[in-house]
């Protein structure tokens, strides 16, 4: 649920772009990007967002694409994307905004001009009364559209834009983005990804049956498949929410498993202090904390002595973390 700057408590609705809008959302302020881990930079548009459509008495969104342009334009090359569509929504909701609206980016769309992205799309298609954008945010075919030309085709349209400055961490000058987050994970720099995002980053996936050795190892797991992620593979502090919104510490493996079977890479995550059966469920993990790199070890007996000092190092991480939770 989303309360904005009033007191009102609104539904926060999810929507394709190609179909019609629910009349909760016409006349809204949107938020428009690609958002990928809606990092600071990007909450800054959203706080922008809410904040002009509550001086209008509209509904605030977020106007996003799927999949990501760089995937559309070079789909040969796998892109770790930080957050999908389901963690985007649970963001922006906490974001304080009404709804998340989802354009398919496709040919159609990248050969739309820059004019008629405002006019055709923005203003007729989806009725919007305005629009809050980043600094350096181009648009349209060949990214025509630049900053300048969509405050004047704003102007055209009767649609208010306001840009956003970028957003820099304290005592840092290059700002927040994206690939440094993607850069910071996959080197299992947990700490710094969370810092440049604001809070701790996590991922939602379904459980999967797996061989079950972790049971035969005294740490059983729950085995989510994390599509083209490219974290660094080791041993991770987590923080995983259950299906039915209790919180549970834990301690995670991500990667290939080198002392059995060196396979496709595999969430592995044992939960503490829990028993259950959580197969075709869906979960959410926060990554609180990096323990070390993933390891071949000579036999089971080295690899359970090791878990268990992963595990105690794990609580000793979680005890600590501070960084603020999106899923609690």
């Amino acid at each position: 649920m989303a309360s904005g700057d009033d007191t009102t408590v609104r539904p926060f609705l999810i929507c394709r772009a190609d179909e019609p809008l629910p009349d909760a959302l016409r006349g809204a302020v949107a938020a428009i990007g690609n958002f990928d881990g809606v990092h600071r930079g990007h909450r800054a548009l959203a706080a922008a967002v809410r904040e002009e459509a509550r001086a209008g008495g509209h509904p605030a969104v977020a106007l996003t694409f799927d999949p990501h342009p760089r995937a559309f334009f070079r789909p040969d090359a796998p892109m770790f994307q930080l957050s999908g569509e389901h963690a985007k929504q649970i963001v922006f909701a906490r974001c304080g905004l009404d709804g998340l609206i989802v354009r398919r980016f496709d040919a159609d769309l990248a050969g739309t001009s820059a004019h008629a992205f405002v006019i055709d799309f923005l203003r007729d298609g989806l009725g919007l009364s305005g629009v809050v954008v980043g600094h350096d945010f181009h648009f349209g075919r060949a990214r025509e559209g630049t900053p300048s030309l969509l405050r004047d085709l704003c102007r055209e349209a009767g649609l208010s834009c306001r840009l956003v400055e970028p957003v820099a961490l304290t005592g840092e000058e290059e700002q927040v983005s994206s690939s440094k987050i993607r850069m910071a994970l996959s080197e299992g720099d947990v700490a710094r990804a969370n810092a440049l995002l604001g809070y701790r980053w996590f991922v939602t996936a379904t459980v999967r049956h797996g061989d079950k050795r972790g049971r035969t190892l005294g740490y059983p797991t729950a085995n989510l498949m994390l599509a083209d992620c490219a974290l660094a593979h080791g041993i991770y502090a987590v923080r995983i929410r259950l299906p039915d919104g209790a919180i549970k510490d834990g301690v995670a493996s991500y990667g290939r498993r080198p002392t059995f079977d060196d396979g496709a890479p595999l969430l592995e995550v044992n939960l503490f202090d829990f028993s259950g059966d959580l197969y075709g469920q869906e979960l959410g993990v926060e990554f609180l904390g990096f323990i070390r790199g993933e390891e071949r070890f000579a036999s089971a007996e080295d690899l359970i002595a090791r878990m268990h000092l992963d595990a105690a190092e794990a609580k000793r991480l979680l005890a600590t973390d501070a960084v603020p939770s999106m899923l609690a």
